[in-house]
């Protein structure tokens, strides 16, 4: 029989429909002869799955199992490609676990500490990882809005980032080039978040990379240069084409395997699951500088693990198969 998959997709911040369309990307891509697939969208607590394009039913929360003609239907796996909260944050994963449900992605740790981009880099750059120079905010600290402003300026510098600490898809966030931008781009980002980053701008040249790992192997994809049209890659240059994805990067074989080198290295070091997707910044003087792990990337057809997997000459029917397999051998 087949295996009942479910892909999960929602959530709970605002990447809630760019998850949507993740989810509506892998069920094309999923192997539909030896999977039964179902999407379940969680809003919140309304949790449903569709049984088709007009009907939709309840998940039961109590064993993420649905009713439908009188018959109980029970999932076996979970592909989970939410972005952001639960789906990214580990919440969604620890409900698995107790249910005894395998997922497709990073469990509890993992999900939580790269939910957090500030604790997840300054975790990486223990083990020798560059990063940026980076502050943390939270609610507490807009008290003292002078204070604020000084402790951007003189411990990060402009232009800089701010941004939500957990969000993603650059929702709530802002380059800010002059102190009077600082307070209103703090709030922004507040807006996403409990806790915001206020991140160094980084001159260089932006691309990402894509592995995932089984028991069996280990594969780094091919990288993407991402040159955005607009002042930084921001929402429209991820989803409205207002940017040019190359894939391969435009950039040295030596620097590239080192990018994958350590995208795998970081893989283990946090002790990920499934596929994930690391974003860089190449600096000027050759530093490669981590900028953002992803453990749910996007998975619509033109993201980038699916140029990546194309690049690489690989099925993504397969490499979709590799991962759900993987976790009954």
């Amino acid at each position: 029989m087949k295996r009942k998959v479910a892909i999960v997709c929602g959530g709970d911040s605002s990447e809630h429909d760019v998850s949507i369309r993740s989810a509506k990307g892998l069920y094309s891509f999923l192997d539909k002869d030896r999977y039964d697939l179902k999407i379940v969208v969680l809003s919140g607590s309304d949790w449903q799955v569709c049984i088709s394009d007009e009907t939709t039913v309840a998940i039961d929360k109590n064993d993420f199992s649905y009713s439908y003609n009188g018959e109980k239907h029970n999932f076996d796996f979970a592909y989970i490609t939410i972005h952001g909260i639960p789906g990214e944050s580990g919440q969604l994963q620890g409900y698995f676990d107790m249910l005894h449900i395998p997922y497709s992605c990073c469990s509890v740790l993992a999900a939580a500490l790269t939910c957090n981009k500030y604790t997840c880099n300054h975790y990486l750059n223990a083990f020798g990882v560059s990063i940026a120079k980076s502050i943390l905010l939270r609610h507490s600290d807009l008290s003292d809005s002078a204070l604020i402003e000084k402790r951007v300026i003189n411990e990060v510098g402009l232009p800089c980032f701010i941004k939500s600490n957990t969000g993603g898809s650059s929702y709530g966030c802002t380059k800010v080039k002059t102190t009077e931008q600082i307070l209103p781009a703090i709030n922004k980002a507040f807006a996403e978040g409990q806790e915001v980053i206020v991140e160094a701008f980084m001159k260089g040249t932006e691309v990402t990379c894509g592995v995932y790992k089984t028991k069996t192997k280990s594969v780094a994809f091919p990288l993407t240069e991402v040159v955005a049209h607009n002042e930084y890659f921001d929402y429209d240059a991820k989803y409205k084409g207002e940017s040019d994805e190359i894939t391969p990067a435009r950039i040295p074989d030596q620097v590239s395997k080192k990018i994958q080198d350590l995208t795998l290295r970081i893989y283990d070091l946090i002790g990920c699951k499934g596929i994930i997707r690391t974003d860089y910044i190449i600096l000027e003087d050759g530093t490669v500088n981590v900028m953002d792990i992803n453990t749910t990337p996007g998975m619509t057809a033109t993201s980038f693990i699916p140029q990546q997997v194309r690049a690489a000459g690989l099925d993504i029917k397969q490499v979709l198969t590799d991962i759900i397999e993987d976790q009954f051998a």
